[in-house]
């Protein structure tokens, strides 16, 4: 018998931990543990996440910006294969924030520059699942795209799988 987990407790911490002015310390640890990085200004990271997405509902979610990369990052209990279409639609959200916010013009003729978009799900449950994996939204599409012309995906990170990447099993805050 497995214990009843609270997965919106889990959901508060990994955006307390992860997501807060207050740790960014370990949004930079986790950051440098997943890219193989070695960070070491919290000033550098701004907090993004935006908190009144209303029709996406996530609250399991930080979004930051680090020397020119917009990431998001999520943690998922369960396995969700509509995540490259949920970060999709919460990317479009924070690329709007950021136009506003930097007042950019998308109407004008010179080419609008954004951070680059990097997307992880950390997944935790107790379904047996690959250490990594990536979903593609082209799976979701109703006809297959065969052009290659369009992708975004998800990695999904499964952080209790044995083979985990030893740098992020480095990563103490995740680890705990």
């Amino acid at each position: 018998m497995t214990a009843a987990v609270n997965e919106k407790y889990k959901d508060r911490l990994f955006r307390l931990l992860f997501g807060n002015e207050k740790y960014k310390e370990n949004t930079l640890a986790l950051y440098n543990a997943l890219n193989g990085t070695s960070y070491t200004n919290v000033d550098d990271v701004t907090i993004y996440t935006i908190d009144d997405v209303i029709y996406i509902d996530m609250k399991n979610d930080v979004a930051f910006i680090l020397d020119s990369e917009l990431s998001l990052w999520e943690q998922q209990a369960t396995h969700n294969p509509n995540m490259p279409l949920r970060g999709l639609m919460y990317f479009g959200k924070l690329y709007d924030k950021y136009i506003i916010e930097t007042n950019k013009n998308v109407y004008r003729k010179k080419l609008v520059t954004i951070p680059t978009p990097k997307y992880v799900v950390f997944y935790n449950g107790v379904e047996q699942r690959p250490a990594v994996e990536k979903l593609r939204l082209t799976d979701a599409f109703i006809h297959e795209d065969k052009s290659g012309a369009f992708e975004w995906t998800a990695t999904v990170i499964n952080v209790n799988h044995p083979d985990l990447d030893p740098r992020l099993a480095a990563c103490k805050v995740l680890a705990d």
